[in-house]
């Protein structure tokens, strides 16, 4: 039987999956990914591991499921996003590490850039407007430029022509073509700080701020159309779906209407909101990018950024220790009916969306003599569920504003913590929607995967495909409104307290 290879490129592990025609799984593999740290705040990956990984998952798949390549039906990309690769053309040969995402040396250097004019316009607003972002060290336009400034000869060998910049999905594609293929997707693209989101080009404007000669840059693809063929590991094969890996959750889960959103639970949080054809520029602090580029047609999406949701759970067992294993939450927290009243702002690494306060400490307060560890293991739960709900009524005062006028009618979640089913009944109860998780947790792979069969002609069209995706369970919200009312207005207290901390008097 044919099948769809997926290759899942993250942060800490490059993974490789097959998906049946008919959209299920039906064997995995995973190789790990180290990072390094060489200064406080930096944050670098191998880019020869990131390949050799990817690779190794590969071959483990083929192995373990006695696949002949020949079998592969194509070939869909999704990667960790804004991480930032440099090499030579002519040769290959990297000339730095790969930058991470989570990567802040270049923070300051945004900070100041953020207060400088360029054609008559503040920088800051013109990476806004052009590129739905912020002005933030998190993506690559920052990072190329550290590269290019830091690295010897490298300044005069880009404008030279003869180096070459990608970001995850790229690099891979290179090493998968030989080197002949240099492209990228429209929603990578979107990260980079330098592309152009209404024009759907590399900015002119953008490249001369940060110094980035166009030269460097790949070719912008569509995510789902006839991109490349192999011509390495699996030999013939051709790459039809690539797609960041937020945008190719929001995919896997579905949101193919404005208004559909996606959460995914993990060490943090990442929610999107499908918003449309027209970009929606955000008055809460959310990001604008593109969700997908599909039969030459361009979606949207509204982003927001939770620093930490599992990882709060992580601090609960190795700095409180009070679980032994991070799945105890669940049980735990069930065993008492409420909080007792205690409130647990998990704002360990400062507030992400939509309050983007790098100060920000982690709070806990109504703490009594009465409290157990059970009480706040439940309020860490909520302290989850009440920073998403946060994002949710962000997301949706920026839709009405911008005269969209769309509510979220249900959540979609995939994700670790969207086992949990305690997490996600508190999530119903405080949004007052529905929650749904699907029968696969694998929505980020298995959305490259779907984008991939549709340019192949596995599926028709997007319909089609909408057909492959199946809830598990449904949570229905059933906390009563005024009860709602009091753990909001009790979470709008935390964080206060949390963003009111004085760093000073530590």
């Amino acid at each position: 039987m044919e099948v769809i290879l997926g290759l899942d490129q993250g942060t800490s592990s490059s993974r490789a999956v097959l998906v049946q025609l008919d959209g299920k799984l039906s064997h995995t593999a995973q190789g790990e990914l180290p990072q390094m740290y060489p200064q406080p705040g930096w944050v670098e990956q191998d880019p020869e591991a990131i390949w050799t990984s990817q690779a190794a998952a590969v071959r483990a798949l083929l192995s373990e499921s006695g696949l002949d390549p020949s079998e592969i039906h194509c070939i869909g990309i999704t990667n960790q996003r804004e991480t930032t690769i440099v090499w030579e053309r002519a040769t290959g040969r990297l000339i730095a590490n790969a930058i991470v995402w989570q990567d802040r040396r270049t923070a300051e250097y945004c900070r100041e850039l953020a207060g400088q004019n360029a054609n008559g316009a503040s920088v800051e607003t013109m990476v806004r407007d052009k590129t739905g972002l912020i002005l933030d060290a998190y993506f690559s336009a920052s990072k190329i430029r550290w590269i290019l400034d830091h690295v010897p000869a490298a300044k005069a060998q880009a404008w030279a022509g003869q180096l070459a910049f990608g970001t995850v999905d790229s690099w891979l594609i290179w090493k998968l073509t030989g080197g002949r293929r240099h492209i990228t997707d429209v929603t990578n693209a979107s990260r980079t700080m330098l592309f152009n989101i209404h024009t759907l080009q590399w900015d002119d404007d953008l490249l001369e701020i940060f110094g980035v000669p166009r030269s460097m840059l790949p070719e912008v693809v569509d995510s789902s159309g006839d991109l490349a063929v192999t011509s390495e590991l699996v030999p013939g094969i051709k790459i039809t779906g690539i797609a960041g890996d937020q945008q190719a959750a929001l995919f896997g889960q579905m949101c193919i209407r404005p208004g559909m959103a996606k959460n995914t639970y993990g060490t943090g949080c990442f929610l999107m909101l499908q918003t449309g054809s027209k970009p929606v520029f955000s008055k809460h602090k959310m990001l604008t990018t593109i969700a997908w580029r599909v039969m030459g047609e361009t979606m949207y999406a509204l982003e927001g950024s939770i620093f930490v949701a599992g990882a709060a759970i992580q601090w609960l067992r190795d700095g409180l220790g009070i679980l032994k294993s991070a799945p105890e939450v669940e049980a735990l927290a069930a065993s008492v009916p409420d909080s007792g009243g205690v409130v647990f702002v998990p704002a360990l690494t400062g507030l992400g969306a939509p309050y983007w306060d790098p100060h920000a400490r982690g709070a806990m307060f109504g703490l009594t003599r009465g409290t157990t560890r059970a009480h706040i293991a439940r309020a860490a739960l909520e302290g989850i569920a009440l920073e998403v709900a946060d994002i949710v009524r962000a997301m949706e005062s920026d839709a009405q504003e911008s005269g969209a006028g769309m509510r979220v009618q249900e959540l979609r979640v995939d994700g670790g913590a969207s086992t949990n089913d305690l997490l996600m009944q508190m999530q119903a109860d405080l949004l007052d929607i529905p929650i749904v998780r699907s029968q696969t947790a694998e929505a980020t792979v298995l959305g490259a995967c779907y984008l991939a069969g549709l340019a192949a002609g596995v599926w028709s069209d997007v319909e089609e495909v909408a057909r492959q995706w199946h809830e598990s369970r449904r949570f229905e919200p059933r906390l009563h409104a005024d009860e709602r009312d009091r753990k909001l207005a009790a979470w709008k207290q935390g964080i206060q307290r949390a963003r009111g901390w004085d760093a000073g008097s530590e």
